[in-house]
This record gives C-alpha cells, structure tokens and sequence, in this order.
C-alpha cells in the first residue's frame, strides 16, 4: 500500500511540476490521475479521456469531432463501398424483417431467396416477433466474410418454414442511387454520397447512358452530404479541360495544395446542370463550384449547406479517431464557401436551416443577401457568384412548403405509408410481377389502386391521424398516390425507377430540362 501510495504522489508531484511549468498537456495528464485516484467514486477511466477530448474539440469547429471505435466502423462503412454480410435489402414490417431485394448474385440470392421472403430465426434464435432491435438482427445477420449463418425463413404459399445456409461475403454498397435516360438524349444521375467506389461507380453509369444517348447530363447532388476529397476531385476531373483548377485547400500548418484536371474526362462535352439544395455539403460542394466556376455547367436549386472545412482523420491506438480540422477548401475562382459560426456554438451552427426557412430563404431568392465583399467572378465567362455560406445557384427553385400537408407529414412519421405500402406489394408481388413486365409500361399506366389508400386512410384513423377537412385531403392525395408509386416501382425494380417516377413532379428537375433544352 505504502508503495502503491508513492507512486502515486510522484505521479502528481512530477505532472503538478509540469504544470506550474505552463505545460497543458501535463496539466490535462495532472488533472486525470487525480480523478482517477482521488475521487471519491470510482470512474470509468476511458469515458473520462473521451470526454476530455470531446470537450476540448467542442470549442472548436462544428465538424472537428471524435469517434469511438464502434462509430468509426459505421462511419466508414458507407465510405469503403462494401460491408460484409448476406446480401439483402430489407424493411422491417412490423416486427419481422421483410426482404424487399436480395443483392444480385450476392450470398442470400445465391441460395434462393427471394424479395417477399421472412427472415424470422438466425441460427436457430428468433428474430421475429420478439421485439427484437434493428441494429441487434443487423448484428446477427452481419460477420466476416466465410463465415456460415442459417437462415429461417417463411415463405408465402409454402406452409412450413424453409432453412437456408448461407455463407457470408462482402456486399458492395452503392453510392449512386440512380442512373437512367430521363429524356431522348438527356442522362440523370444520382450521386447519393462520396465514397471508395463512387468514381468506378459514376464511369459505369456515363457508358451505359453514352450507349443510351446521352448527349446532356443532368447531376443532382441534392441531400448529398459528401464524403471523400479524392472521390469528388476525381468526378469534377471527368468534366474540365486539361489544367484547369478543381479545389485548393489552404490551412496554418496544412501547405496549399491545388487539385487540377487531367483532361481525359469521360464527360468534357455536352450540357451539365447541377441540382443542389441545403443539405448539399462538402464534397458535393466541391464538384459543383468547380463545375460553376469553370463555366463547365449550370447550377439550378437552393445554396448549399457551406462546408468548406477540411478535416483529417486521426487514428488512435484503440480504434478511435479524431476528425481534426486542418484547412479551409477554397473553389477555383477563390471562394472560401464555409458559413459563418461561433467556436463552441454548435447548436446556433445546426440551427441554420431551420433559420434559413423562417427567414424565407427557402421560398424566397431575394431574401438571399451577400455581401460586397463575397462577390468573385467565374473564370471563363465571369459572371458574378458568391462565397462565404454555400454555393448560390445560377437558377433559384423556391421549396414548395404546400405540396407535403400536414396530414401527410403525420402519416409518414408514424411509418403508416411505408409499411401499408410494404404490405401491398407483399400481398400483390406476383400479381404485380406478371402484369407489369415492363417498367415503362408500369410508369406509364400503373394506378395506385383505391383499397391502397383507404388502409392507409383507416390506419391513420385508428392512431389519431386524420385530415382536418376534406380539402386537407384532396391536397394530401395526388403527392401520396405518386409517393406510393414510386415506391411500388422501388421494391419491384431499383432506386432508378424511383427516382424516374419521382423525377416528373419535381421542380428542379423540370428548370432543369428547361436549361438544358434553352437554345445557346
């Protein structure tokens, strides 16, 4: 005991010295084996570090953060482009886990199953009707690669519960949600974030839409909160001319370093246009001030988010990190697009939406104000754009705050339109699959049937949701049938055919085809 006591006197004495020295890190080392072993509770010593360190990154900037090991792996995963597990898209109706699609030829479908199936057991415990989480069946389901699961499964029109083994791979995870011809000539494509593979993954789309046709492009990077640096430097690249400038990024300790062109682009001819909104940050930033201020193509939306903060991943020797914030990114023309903040006032900073629709920003260009000295000039036509709080579109599309009534919202959030739609297509899977071979015969001539929208209407009505008056309704009706198309065309096809179906009401898309078809 005597010893124990010594140690731990000249533990302090030596970190105390240090830090009348005016040494911080010794102070921050003094204060910890204090508490550790003087407080008058017992700590969790590893708790008490991550604190420290989230506090000290606190009074920083809102994207400078730490992770612990188990966020980090979930970070990254929709980053590295794949995960590994059975291969299966899925919703949870109820409580048991529907299969809307397994992955092509991943491990699930290898085996034989099929989308309408039930997982109800993993390795002979139940994962059905046992108020099971999300994330705990996910964790069942999800291992290394080669390793076996057994798979319980119910099947419609089969009366006894099916087995199948199933050996685990990696299964890729896609981040670009749609790519189809939306016009004669006119390509979309869906960039849902920037990932590992979402260069490899945007070529594959740009040659099956040149064999389409295409001849102009439509980009939307809406909702798309970025990711990596390279993946959006590598997607601007395919668009510019040989030399031009993508991004710099510039910080105290961090050299400027530019990021140009290469010139072999898949993409350097035809129109581009850009769809953006508020959620647009980062690296999506990235790819559409370089495309504006090169003049390469036309931005149509709401301003971005404005992230133009450069972070570094740290990595610590448990598996944690630190995302430390290094640098600014500055777009080709000079603009340091970051939105103003206060250090250590996180809650103003993700407040910002909420204030940019009640000041009116949202339906309102002119309520848009940018000062004198956030004016900067394209680099080809030089035309007039803006820095310091996001990326100004060339074309403003106001939100229309009408077309999702309250009714709507309410059914939503009580996932009443999801599962009832789920339930549809479980019910009606064959019947849908033999009558509608086609996907444009299907968007063309698909109805959602009445039945549909009366469960949806009386299961609302069961929990309280009703519309206040019958013109509530009548509003709420032709958003709710064509959300229910599209999603019906999701679960039997892919996310292409949902945006396709989504696409027609949508009015970025439509300014969109209206630049694109504007005579130069």
């Amino acid at each position: 005991m005597k010893k124990i006591l010594l140690f731990l006197f000249s533990c302090l004495v030596c970190s105390e010295a240090s830090a009348q020295r005016g040494e911080p890190l010794h102070k921050l080392q003094y204060a910890e084996v204090a508490i550790k072993n003087l407080y008058v509770d017992s700590v969790n010593e590893v708790k008490l570090v991550e604190d420290a360190i989230r506090g000290m990154l606190s009074k920083l900037d809102p994207h400078s953060s730490y992770s612990t090991p188990k966020e980090v792996a979930e970070l990254n995963e929709p980053l590295n482009g794949n995960f590994e597990g059975i291969g299966v898209q899925f919703n949870m109706m109820e409580d048991t886990l529907l299969v809307i699609q397994p992955v092509t030829n991943g491990p699930s479908e290898r085996v034989g199953i099929i989308a309408g199936d039930r997982i109800v057991s993993v390795n002979d415990t139940a994962i059905a009707g046992v108020k099971m989480s999300k994330e705990e069946i996910m964790k069942r389901l999800r291992g290394p690669k080669g390793t076996i699961v057994e798979l319980g499964v119910v099947r419609q029109g089969i009366a006894d519960k099916l087995t199948f083994t199933v050996r685990r791979d990696k299964i890729p995870v896609h981040s670009i949600d749609a790519v189809y011809m939306i016009r004669p000539g006119i390509g979309f494509i869906r960039i849902g974030n920037f990932s590992a593979t979402t260069h490899e993954e945007f070529l594959e789309g740009l040659a099956r839409l040149k064999k389409e046709g295409m001849q102009h492009l439509i980009l939307d990077l809406q909702e798309n909160g970025g990711g990596y640096l390279k993946a959006a430097v590598d997607i601007a690249d395919e668009f510019l001319q040989r030399g031009d400038l993508i991004v710099y990024t510039d910080g105290r300790r961090a050299p400027r370093m530019d990021y140009t062109a290469n010139g072999r682009g898949a993409f350097m001819d035809g129109k581009v246009v850009v769809l953006v909104d508020g959620y647009t940050a980062s690296a999506a930033e990235i790819v559409t001030g370089a495309i504006q201020d090169q003049d390469r193509g036309i931005v149509v939306g709401r301003r971005t988010f404005g992230k133009g903060l450069v972070q570094r991943p740290i990595d610590l020797p448990d598996g944690s990190m630190i995302r430390l914030t290094i640098a600014h990114y500055y777009t080709p023309s000079g603009r340091c697009i970051q939105k103003p903040y206060k250090k250590g006032d996180a809650k103003d900073y993700a407040m910002d939406m909420v204030n940019r629709l009640k000041s009116g920003e949202l339906t309102n260009a002119d309520s848009v104000h940018f000062a004198d000295s956030l004016k900067f000039e394209t680099l080809r036509e030089h035309r007039t754009v803006y820095g310091g709080g996001g990326i100004m579109p060339d074309y403003f599309v106001p939100l229309d705050t009408t077309v999702y009534t309250r009714f709507h919202r309410e059914l939503a959030a009580k996932s009443i339109v999801i599962q009832q739609n789920l339930r549809y297509v479980d019910n009606n899977r064959k019947e849908l699959k033999d009558r509608w071979k086609s996907f444009a015969d299907f968007k063309q001539h698909f109805e959602v049937p009445q039945s549909l929208i009366d469960t949806i209407l009386a299961e609302g009505e069961k929990q309280k949701i009703k519309p206040r008056d019958e013109a509530e309704l009548e509003k709420t009706n032709p958003y709710l049938r064509l959300q229910l198309k599209a999603l019906i065309a999701r679960d039997l096809w892919e996310m292409s055919e949902y945006y396709s179906i989504f696409n027609e009401s949508s009015e970025m898309v439509k300014k969109a085809l209206e630049v694109i078809n504007e005579k130069p």
